[in-house]
């Protein structure tokens, strides 16, 4: 079912405003941690130019990724080897601070202008493809933090706008403020909880969708179960991959296992394939630090499944099985469900 040589990487439309990007991106997040050790510089390099290389257009990032904007600095130095106007950029503002408790947000134009600015110069470019709010700050009227971002697309800054964990109510919000081009939420095999009303309401406004994590922050790639989580890292707290919830999850992998064999893919092929055949306005973005691991991934378009198909990979991994919340209890709070109640950190 897999057919990995010749491979072409498609082009999809995100939004209604002329966005065009490969149909797989890239993740740029954990070159520089969170979910493993950094790499070192150059091999961060590396990767995202050989990503460019098989095709790969779509490159994301965000200015709190990495120790002192780590993540923004590693992509502008690649993104100078690379021709600017085949890249589409995309990066992220309004995260100021991540503890183990509570998560800082700040929506404001003051903030939105300063965090863009500084963007642009980290990142060494003129303009910003797709300039995201990371996490809506509910203090703050989206309006607010929309007029602003309107304002940098006016003076050619930003082309297209996008919206990260946002609920209904604020997307269409801000939507009526200036067209949203894309939403970045967590959509797996694991995740699904945004089929619901998230989408429909994406596909009403004409909004592309980006889903990160799309191989369940790994687990489909194996980590926790044929490999150990490496440490100090971000997913040794993760609900998910802690004690009875991954032995209970251990027993979803062992059955994509079984149906990986059964259609001749790999189980990451299979999952992101699954995340891959939800429609022509989804363009998911996973990462990795190894070239292998990035080959396997652009494979999984090669991997064509049928609606049969597609039903009996969902049915296989159901969504009251997933033992664990999907994200650390101190993101929940900015989590899109929750993105109308007012935060309260440090509680």
């Amino acid at each position: 079912m897999a057919e990995e040589k010749g491979l072409n990487i498609p082009r999809v439309k995100l939004g209604n405003q002329g966005l065009e990007v490969s149909k797989l991106g890239f993740g740029c997040m954990g070159l520089t941690g969170v979910y493993n050790a950094p790499v070192p510089e150059e091999v961060g390099i590396s990767i995202i130019k050989y990503a460019f290389s098989k095709g790969i257009t779509f490159f994301d990032t965000s200015d709190i990724y990495g120790e002192k904007n780590a993540n923004e600095v590693l992509v502008g130095k690649a993104l100078k080897e690379l021709p600017r106007d085949k890249v589409q950029l995309a990066t992220k503002f309004g995260i100021v601070e991540i503890r183990a408790d509570k998560i800082e947000v700040n929506g404001s134009p003051e903030h939105v202008r300063a965090c863009c600015e500084a963007s642009l110069k980290r990142l060494n470019v003129d303009y910003i493809d797709l300039y995201y709010v990371h996490r809506v700050d509910t203090t703050i009227p989206i309006e607010d933090t929309m007029g602003e971002l309107k304002k940098l697309v006016e003076e050619g800054k930003v082309k297209y706008i996008g919206l990260s964990e946002a609920s209904t109510d604020t997307i269409r919000r801000a939507h009526a403020v200036h067209p949203i081009t894309a939403i970045q939420m967590e959509w797996s095999l694991w995740t699904r909880e945004i089929e619901e009303e998230i989408i429909p309401l994406s596909r009403e406004l004409g909004i592309g969708i980006v889903p990160y994590s799309p191989l369940g922050r790994g687990f489909f790639g194996g980590k926790a179960i044929v490999e150990s989580l490496p440490p100090n890292t971000f997913l040794e707290s993760h609900p998910r991959f802690q004690g009875q919830n991954i032995e209970r999850n251990k027993v979803l992998y062992n059955q994509m296992e079984k149906l990986a064999k059964k259609y001749g893919c790999t189980i990451p092929q299979l999952a992101l394939a699954w995340v891959l055949h939800q429609g022509h306005d989804v363009a998911p973005i996973p990462g990795t630090t190894k070239t292998k691991n990035l080959d396997d991934n652009i494979g999984s378009l090669g991997v064509n499944l049928s609606k049969e198909v597609l039903n009996e990979i969902s049915h296989l991994v159901p969504i009251d099985d997933v033992a664990g919340d999907r994200v650390h209890p101190a993101f929940i709070r900015c989590s899109w469900k929750f993105a109308n109640t007012p935060l309260k950190f440090g509680d």
